[in-house]
């Protein structure tokens, strides 16, 4: 009975995870649905993506290619199709039997190399506001997280690198680069990328990269950091298929790095999924061989979507901060006279109809993102404009 009783009196979860909840995207996610509101929250499309991709999967399925487990490296077509991508759009060259990994979805590729990469003690430093998986993963590794803050001003959210140089210490093992990065829409420039690439050969860093919103730049240009000068051979990159052909549900991510990177990952990843997404590995293959002219009318539609809402909010009264990439527009509530996103966030719905996300819970300083609020503009265009509407109304 004693013994029964100090179990039952230890928390069920485990302490690195205490911290941790229902995600704020299945939490407003149920709000959208339960209140009828139109839900800019979540980073989803509400359209497919393109057509021939989509029957690729159905071919696949009817031919029996994928049905079975697919080879745990992923399946050689899809992992080809990834080397060409980096090869043709920024002259990386990787071996696609040695140095390309695909995963279930890029949330996979940034557990399995967090997981492989970080020890108990490590420090991770991390561009903050973060994608709320990050904290969680290094919570898992053993590691501790080190936020280096995007501050605002008028032109959008920046990083200050004498900031990133000081989170730097002795037990640092990489840092964790978003770009474009969710949720500010940050494109880092050639001279961050550069500072921070001359910063980890000086420290010996590793840097996982995730690049997932790499075709949905509008402002700028995508410049991988595995091109940079020392970086290649430290640094793993993450993309994925589910922003770049909107077929998001499909979980299809990958990552590219030397084989010494690949296989410690690897050895990660096979004792969480072990494989994914079979017949749809097939059709990503296809997908990424889509001519330029798809990718750059995708970022066209996209940037209109951004330019629609973004003048709404503007109107309603929000202070926008306009992105140069992803999905997601950042804006402060305060000229609206309110203070706390996560008040704000959780009454809109009742009020206007519409579902947006507190941006402080991607902080560890939530002071800092307090009044911000984040909406995502990846919907049909009418979707968008009732949104406005009822904005607007309330």
């Amino acid at each position: 009975m004693a013994a029964m009783t100090a179990a039952a009196a230890r928390p069920l979860l485990n302490v690195h995870l205490a911290e941790f909840g229902t995600t704020i995207f299945a939490e407003m996610s149920a709000l959208a649905v339960r209140t009828g509101a139109i839900n800019l929250g979540q980073g989803f499309p509400d359209t497919d993506g393109p057509e021939a991709v989509r029957e690729a999967a159905v071919r696949a399925l009817r031919d029996g290619r994928g049905n079975q487990y697919p080879p745990g490296p992923g399946v050689p077509e899809l992992r080809h199709a990834i080397a060409v991508h980096q090869q043709t759009r920024y002259g990386l060259s990787y071996d696609p039997d040695r140095e390309v990994l695909v995963t279930a979805g890029a949330t996979e590729a940034i557990a399995a190399s967090l997981l492989a990469l970080v020890a108990p003690g490590d420090e991770v430093v991390a561009l903050e506001p973060y994608y709320d998986s990050y904290a969680a993963c290094i919570a898992m590794a053993g590691g501790k997280r080190v936020p280096v803050t995007l501050r605002p001003d008028e032109s959008g959210f920046h990083l200050d690198l004498d900031e990133l140089r000081a989170a730097v210490t002795d037990r640092t093992r990489l840092i964790l680069l978003n770009t474009p990065h969710n949720p500010t829409g940050t494109v880092l420039t050639r001279a961050e990328l550069t500072a921070i690439a001359e910063l980890a050969v000086e420290r010996d860093l590793l840097v996982i990269t995730d690049e997932v919103y790499e075709h949905l730049v509008f402002d700028g240009e995508h410049i991988p950091l595995a091109s940079l000068p020392g970086m290649r051979e430290r640094t793993v990159t993450i993309s994925s298929s589910g922003k770049s052909l909107s077929f998001t549900g499909w979980k299809v991510g990958w990552i590219t790095a030397t084989p010494e990177l690949v296989t410690a990952v690897r050895t990660a990843k096979q004792f969480l999924t072990y494989v994914a997404s079979g017949p749809f590995q097939y059709a990503i293959a296809e997908g990424l061989a889509l001519p330029a002219a798809y990718f750059e009318g995708l970022r066209d539609e996209l940037r209109a979507k951004r330019d629609l809402l973004a003048a709404g909010l503007e109107d309603v009264g929000f202070k926008v901060y306009r992105p140069a990439g992803t999905y997601f527009i950042t804006t402060d509530i305060t000229p609206l006279g309110a203070r706390d996103g996560v008040e704000f966030c959780l009454a809109l719905p009742e009020r206007a109809g519409v579902v947006a996300i507190p941006t402080s819970v991607f902080y560890d300083d939530k002071e800092a993102g307090r009044s911000l609020v984040r909406f995502a503009f990846c919907k049909k265009t009418e979707v968008l404009e009732e949104a406005v509407q009822r904005l607007k109304s309330w």
